[in-house]
């Protein structure tokens, strides 16, 4: 379950809502002049996005070995000189 507080009422009741979310799991979304700008999230959340993250970090450079094996590399040298440092 997610719900939103204004980040004043985060600040005032700051205790509270961490133990709050620390107990139920529960994603807080914060808000600014109603707008959405952040959310609190159990530390599990967190763990679960940046194992999701490293995953997906992970694939993307598998692919990239398998296309430098495809077509080849080139120098740093080379890079260098093709965009103009």
């Amino acid at each position: 379950m997610t719900t939103a507080m204004t980040t004043i009422d985060a600040k005032e009741k700051f205790a509270e809502l961490i133990n709050h979310i620390i107990h139920t799991k529960e994603r807080v979304v914060l808000t600014r002049r109603g707008k959405e700008i952040a959310a609190i999230v159990p530390l599990e959340d967190l763990l679960l996005l940046e194992t999701k993250r490293d995953k997906e970090d992970l694939n993307e450079a598998i692919d990239a070995f398998k296309e430098a094996k495809v077509s080849g590399t080139v120098t740093l040298e080379k890079l260098k000189e093709e965009v103009g440092i």
